[in-house]
């Protein structure tokens, strides 16, 4: 991660060549890590610090803090002979004097305040107010649930073969899944060892994303083009729901857990390699488009605890410029008639409301086309977009519009 990837991309390519205890305590370590990075370096008081310490450091500082079941001792000389290695023996000798000085002041990680880039509090307090915007971060700084969607198997099956295993099983909000309450026994299971994985029973899908495909309300029969579909999610629950689905992606190397997601789930996808800017479909060819559009993904900081340290205001003013031509590339592909589905993961307005505004004024033969009932009147805002607030809703953050093709 530190090199330039993301935690997801780190997490799947180094994960699996541990053992499952090793495995299991590496993600606690780096997402704990992530999660609470300012607070840790405050602590610490990094900028006195040598910078290829900083990981070190704030590994063994997380393991004092956090991690009761890791002895004090431990977690202090596994950090000392981490910095011998990266730089030596005073390198040693000063980790060692910092981390058990923390260890005798008994210190805890806190202070959900600190948690995030100053700029994204200021940001969220102007927009959502300070109560809503002290939930939003507390929101970001827990575990994330997990949350499953049937796929091979029905609803009854997969909760059956769950409680089975030992799992606590209950309703995701708004009736959009499963959602998994771990017990002692089954906590530190990764969805690969759930059962029903090999057999394509469920995917992992947040409720929120889950609800998009709702609010989409594309016909049975209808042909939909997911025009960012990977890592594959939307595209399953949209043929599950009756449409008939094309699904593409600019980037190569996410359309191998396209295609896995698409062939582990048993539907009936055509997936290819497709920049929308260039136009994938003859135009006026499809019943519907859906625009998942890349973001800053501001709605799902729990899952992914390194964006808040990734994104910076300029992240926000680019998105929101490849969104603009996104959206107007896939309005050309929408045929008389049809639909057009515009939807993101971020919680900001520039990627949200004011992307849909200013596509409206500059395309009249478009006009949103919500359909009533198609999720709870919670998530509507005034003008019938959908929209999910991690602190309202217990779910990711969310934002879909409808459009209909009038002219």
């Amino acid at each position: 991660m530190r090199s330039g990837g993301t935690f997801q991309a780190a997490r799947d390519r180094v994960l699996p060549t541990l053992a499952g205890r090793d495995r299991r305590l590496a993600y606690e370590l780096a997402a704990g890590v992530l999660r609470g990075q300012a607070d840790l370096d405050r602590r610490l008081r990094l900028r006195h610090a040598d910078p290829r310490l900083h990981d070190v450091l704030r590994l063994g500082a997380y393991q004092l803090a956090a991690l009761a079941r890791v002895p004090a001792y431990a977690a202090v000389a596994t950090s000392v002979e981490l910095a011998r290695e990266a730089a030596g023996d005073a390198a040693a000798r000063y980790v060692n004097q910092a981390l058990r000085k923390l260890a005798g002041a008994g210190d805890q990680v806190s202070g959900v305040g600190t948690s995030h880039p100053a700029w994204q509090v200021r940001r969220w307090k102007a927009q959502f107010g300070e109560t809503d915007t002290a939930r939003l971060v507390a929101w970001n700084n827990r575990k994330p649930t997990l949350t499953l969607q049937p796929a091979r198997w029905s609803w009854d099956m997969l909760a059956h073969r769950l409680q089975e295993a030992g799992f606590g099983v209950t309703e995701a909000p708004f009736g959009a899944g499963l959602r998994l309450t771990p017990t002692p026994e089954t906590r530190h299971l990764t969805p690969r060892g759930l059962p029903g994985f090999r057999e394509g029973a469920f995917i992992v899908q947040d409720p929120a994303h889950a609800l998009v495909c709702r609010y989409a309300a594309i016909p049975p029969g209808a042909l939909v083009y997911d025009a960012c579909a990977a890592p594959g999610g939307k595209a399953v629950m949209l043929e599950r729901g009756g449409a008939r689905v094309v699904a593409g992606d600019a980037r190569p190397e996410r359309i191998r857990r396209l295609a896995e997601t698409t062939r582990r789930a048993g539907v009936a996808i055509r997936v290819t390699v497709a920049d929308l800017l260039s136009a994938p479909l003859a135009p006026g060819t499809a019943s519907a488009v859906l625009v998942d559009a890349p973001c800053s993904a501001t709605g799902t900081m729990a899952r992914h605890p390194d964006a808040r340290w990734r994104i910076r205001p300029r992240t926000i003013v680019h998105a929101a410029r490849r969104q603009r031509a996104l959206l107007a590339a896939a309005a050309t592909l929408v045929g008389a008639g049809g639909l057009l589905v515009y939807s993101t993961c971020s919680l900001e307005p520039e990627e949200n409301d004011d992307i849909v505004t200013e596509f409206l004024a500059c395309h009249p033969e478009f006009g949103r086309a919500p359909v009533p009932a198609a999720v709870p009147a919670a998530l509507l805002t005034p003008d019938g977009d959908l929209q999910s607030l991690p602190q309202r809703d217990g779910i990711d953050g969310a934002y879909a519009a409808r459009f209909a093709r009038t002219g």
